[in-house]
């Protein structure tokens, strides 16, 4: 018997009436059709922010886990007699529209600085002095913290790039480098108070 998806198919109506079938006899209390409403509008969500935001696949992740929040905490605002997919395009745009505002807000932060400026001019020696220093840092990491800060952080890899290389997932890679970073932050502050 062949299991019936949103991403096996291909029109619009049949995703329409599998999503609200799914959704409305989870109202309904139906906890199975529920989680297969969540996971199958999560596929759809991943198709519909990704073509939006094709080159920022942290960040279609991030809105999809957004998204399908917002989404379980407003469900009694849905109206059964309109589109379910409807109601939840307007959802994954607002929240669409509030990453784009909030890069820009940050990209407003940042005056591009000319290439020419004294602080950008270093030696090779001071580069070599920072690269050893920082090797040394990481080495006292734990490889589970150490190689998703190398990965991502240094050899700017993507967490997918990342999960795949180290064998974890992507959100260990993510704890990983949160763990990390706070590690080494709480290392560096240790020495930095003492030196005081």
């Amino acid at each position: 018997m062949e299991r019936n998806t949103v991403g096996s198919r291909k029109n619009p109506g049949d995703v329409e009436a599998a999503l609200r079938g799914l959704f409305l006899r989870g109202l309904d209390g139906d906890a199975k059709a529920y989680r297969d409403f969540l996971q199958q509008l999560s596929a759809h969500l991943r198709a519909f922010l990704g073509k939006r935001l094709f080159g920022w696949p942290d960040e279609v992740e991030d809105l999809v886990q957004e998204c399908l929040l917002a989404m379980h905490n407003q469900r009694h605002t849905y109206q059964s007699d309109q589109p379910l997919t409807a109601w939840v395009h307007a959802i994954a745009r607002y929240k669409m529209i509030d990453l784009l505002r909030a890069k820009s807000a940050r990209e407003d932060l940042h005056e591009p600085l000319d290439d020419d400026l004294a602080v950008f001019a270093e030696s090779a020696q001071e580069a070599s002095d920072a690269k050893r220093d920082l090797g040394g840092l990481l080495e006292t990491l734990p490889d589970r913290q150490r190689l998703p800060i190398v990965h991502v952080k240094i050899e700017g890899r993507s967490v997918a790039e990342t999960a795949s290389l180290t064998g974890m997932s992507e959100s260990a890679v993510k704890v990983g480098i949160h763990r990390g970073l706070k590690a080494l932050a709480a290392r560096f502050g240790n020495g930095w108070e003492a030196a005081a």
